[in-house]
């Protein structure tokens, strides 16, 4: 098995969030946000931690009755976050801000629904991810976050390049074969989901290179939207 080798937590400069903003990730990112839709009750409030250039956010907002808050640390990656979410269609339901997955600084049980996506083999330890997810989401939140899955062997990680980043800029791919270094096991997602107490959630490898933690909203929670929480932001 590969090593797994960290890349910077935050994609902080102009570059790496124009590139990656640029990477066309549309069927992958509509089908997490009917996911996380299908998933979520349907009134509430959703958090996207990592956001990045708030593509699944938007999408989610404008698939559904949801209240979306998106954040990132990275204040690049916000500026077309913003930017993108000022032109949608859902604006009025849609905040980004600022904030840092391993402490969003929003109060506990303030979510009906927690999703990350691509963030995890950002963090040195992805556990905190998890805990944040368990602490923020109320008492039976959906749940969905997903990642690359690190690659056995350095040839099959240059195969998934290859074939997904191929037709891409050599910072495109470079970006992408990072991120499969830095990527998880199935075994090292179930352990920080032990480790962060995040139970009766669903994990399983969905691709040939992605692996998932999912969870529906329990009925009980859909029959509290009745009486909705406010939520504050982050400092």
């Amino acid at each position: 098995m590969l090593p797994r080798i960290l890349e910077p937590e935050a994609m902080d400069t102009e570059e790496d969030a124009a590139e990656y903003a640029a990477i066309s990730n549309d069927v992958v990112n509509e089908a997490f946000a009917r996911r996380a839709v299908q998933l979520a009750p349907a009134q509430g409030r959703l958090i996207d931690i990592g956001t990045g250039p708030g593509d699944i956010a938007i999408r989610i907002a404008e698939l559904s009755s949801l209240e979306v808050t998106a954040i990132d640390l990275a204040e690049a990656m916000l500026a077309i976050a913003r930017r993108r979410a000022g032109a949608s269609p859902a604006r009025r339901r849609i905040q980004v801000a600022r904030g840092d997955a391993k402490a969003t600084g929003f109060p506990e049980r303030a979510f009906d629904a927690v999703v990350s996506n691509s963030l995890a083999h950002h963090l040195a330890d992805p556990t905190t991810l998890f805990a944040e997810a368990q602490r923020v989401g109320r008492q039976g939140a959906a749940i969905l976050i997903k990642d690359l899955l690190r690659p056995a062997t350095l040839g099959d990680l240059e195969d998934l390049v290859q074939r997904y980043a191929g037709g891409d800029t050599p910072y495109q791919r470079a970006l992408f074969r990072n991120s499969l270094h830095a990527a998880m096991t199935l075994d090292e997602v179930r352990a920080c989901c032990r480790s962060a107490g995040l139970a009766e959630v669903d994990i399983a490898q969905v691709s040939d290179r992605h692996w998932v933690v999912e969870r529906a909203s329990s009925p009980e929670l859909i029959q509290s939207r009745a009486h909705p929480r406010l939520v504050q932001s982050p400092e």
